[in-house]
């Protein structure tokens, strides 16, 4: 099946988990205008995406907005809301496109049915902006923004704090920044959100900040400088509550186990996924070798498919890996006497996958190969969808 042309290098995908918005998902693109001298934009690695140049660099973006018509029908089309952007209407399904600054994550939040499906986007301007999904109109509207730091600086993850139990209001926001800080936005009755703390978090980019779903005073975060650090609200941020070192390679992704409490993935550069016990964070429980960064990783959102783990191999495609024996012991390891296996690999990209995630649909069943996933990747800049 052909992939869906995004135009702009994708790097981020997102399924709506609302009740009433599950057929909706998001595609976030990042597009470098003026690429660094004597560096053609095609041959750029993944750091391109860290924007480690000291000159100023124009980046764009779209959010483009999804409709699943059929979870049985994997092709995506243009529908005429967006003229400028048609491609091939007979296979496709995109109904909306919004142009802001180039967009590096995106995380709807977890809130109860009786509030609109709710989505931050970190931007490459230092700001995060809030959209709430119209299901009447099938729009995104923005309803907010909130800067983190100077539009020099790049917002490079986010997370929401409310992943493991839903609310009816916003949860909190955790940012990390392209200079080594992490932004904390929390809810404001007036505003939405609003930034209450920033610190120095890491010596280099810290790519990734991510709650514990299960404690609402923990942030993870983990970046270039080879360390995995635990922060906890209560202490203030001077200090870390735990610094891990064990790492060869840059720290890209941490995802908490939404369904199984202490338990958290970490991907880094060196192309594994290691699994840690948050109550003994510094020696991991597993390691597994994914033959590629892994830049995202995303629990399966099902509680029965839990040991399932979608992981964004950057140079070696998209896997889905299962663990084994870890939480539940006594499960049958794999045939070598492995905790994981590698159980599914999509193969369709050309480019560095970085954009994934599954679907929350309730169609999806919980059978492997059961779920709708959406992919995205950079320099191709293509959407697929498959099922895992």
């Amino acid at each position: 099946m052909d992939p869906f042309d995004t135009i702009y290098p994708a790097d981020s995908t997102e399924f709506c988990p609302h009740p009433d918005a599950t057929d909706i998902f998001v595609c976030g693109t990042y597009k470098l205008e003026q690429p660094l001298s004597n560096v053609a934009e095609d041959t750029e690695d993944e750091t391109s995406l860290a924007a480690r140049q000291s000159s100023p660099q124009k980046r764009t973006g779209r959010c483009l907005v999804f409709q699943v018509d059929s979870p049985e029908d994997l092709h995506l089309y243009v529908t005429s809301r967006t003229p400028d952007l048609l491609l091939t209407p007979e296979c496709s399904s995109q109904i909306q496109a919004i142009d802001m600054p180039a967009i590096l994550d995106m995380k709807w939040c977890h809130t109860t049915q009786d509030r609109r499906p709710l989505l931050a986007i970190a931007n490459a301007e230092g700001e995060v902006t809030l959209h709430e999904w119209d299901k009447d109109q099938k729009l995104l509207q923005q309803t907010g923004s909130i800067r983190c730091a100077p539009p020099d600086v790049l917002c490079l993850s986010l997370d929401w704090s409310n992943r493991r139990f839903p609310t009816s209001t916003m949860g909190s926001l955790v940012v990390s920044l392209s200079n080594g800080e992490v932004a904390l936005l929390e809810p404001n009755p007036e505003t939405g959100l609003r930034l209450t703390d920033t610190w120095h978090a890491h010596d280099f980019e810290p790519w990734i900040a991510a709650w514990d779903y299960w404690d609402p005073d923990s942030i993870f975060s983990g970046g270039d400088d080879l360390k995995l650090k635990i922060w906890d609200k209560r202490q203030g941020f001077d200090t870390p509550t735990m610094v891990n070192k064990r790492f060869d390679a840059g720290i890209t992704t941490i995802q908490s186990h939404p369904h199984v409490e202490h338990i958290f993935a970490v991907g880094s550069y060196d192309s594994t996924v290691r699994l840690y016990d948050r109550r003994k964070p510094l020696t991991p429980l597993t390691e597994a070798d994914v033959s590629g960064g892994a830049w995202r990783v995303k629990w399966h959102p099902a509680p029965n498919r839990n040991h399932d783990l979608l992981v964004a191999c950057m140079h070696d495609s998209f896997k889905i890996i299962k663990f084994r024996d870890i939480w539940e012991p006594g499960q049958p390891k794999t045939a070598a006497g492995q905790n994981w296996e590698i159980a599914q690999t999509f193969d369709k990209h050309e480019s560095l996958g970085y954009g994934v995630d599954w679907s929350f649909s309730p169609s999806n069943g919980s059978e492997p190969g059961n779920t709708l996933i959406a992919s995205a990747s950079f320099y191709d800049h293509a959407l697929h969808l498959w099922k895992g």
